[in-house]
């Protein structure tokens, strides 16, 4: 019996993008920057989306990249191609931040950046409450919803926790909570060509 089955390409955007969500890039996007990436999503409206690449984690100290920072030692990551030689965050204290954005209930967005060095000094904001990306992952309008039609990304959630952690595995284990249909995706080759 004969099965025509294709592992690769699931309908499989279900739910919408919107603040809060993740992408899932599917195994076979081998662009350097959203190779096997998970990206939070902190802005999709009309006019566009605003994510940062969850685990593109880099072993930098904060205080190398600004110079003048409190040493804390804080997940890194690169959070996208856009914009390379900003500092973006996020967080989950925003009754302590000004100027602040909501992006889902406790996880927060930006803020005054002179009051997040002021509570990393003082001891009062922990590296369990905020994570920093360089640069970030921006679509214009209508260019996300095209990627979403080509199946280059599946649309899921994730827990606090696993956004905050920052882990370099977050792929698989995001893949894997989707279901027992994604599996495959796990043991795709990394480089197809090579196989």
């Amino acid at each position: 019996m004969e099965r025509n089955i294709d592992f690769f390409n699931i309908k499989h955007n279900l739910i919408s993008p919107k603040e809060g969500r993740v992408l899932i890039a599917e195994p076979g996007l081998i662009d350097q920057y959203f190779k096997r990436a998970v990206i939070l999503l902190v802005e999709h409206n009309d006019q566009g989306t605003i994510g940062y690449v969850l685990n593109n984690i880099i072993d930098v100290k904060l205080n190398e990249l600004i110079p003048d920072f409190p040493d804390i030692k804080v997940v890194t990551s690169i959070g996208g191609p856009v914009s390379p030689n900003s500092i973006h965050f996020i967080h989950t204290v925003g009754h302590l931040i000004p100027n602040t954005n909501e992006v889902t209930d406790g996880l927060f967005w930006g803020g005054d950046f002179d009051a997040v060095k002021k509570l990393i000094e003082q001891g009062k904001l922990t590296s369990r409450q905020i994570r920093f990306f360089v640069g970030y992952s921006g679509w214009g309008k209508d260019q996300l919803a095209n990627e979403l039609k080509e199946n280059s990304w599946v649309v899921s959630e994730l827990d606090m926790v696993q956004i905050m952690a920052g882990k370099d595995d977050l792929w698989n284990r995001a893949v894997m909570q989707m279901g027992p249909k994604y599996k495959p995706w796990t043991i795709y080759p990394l480089n197809p060509s090579l196989n």
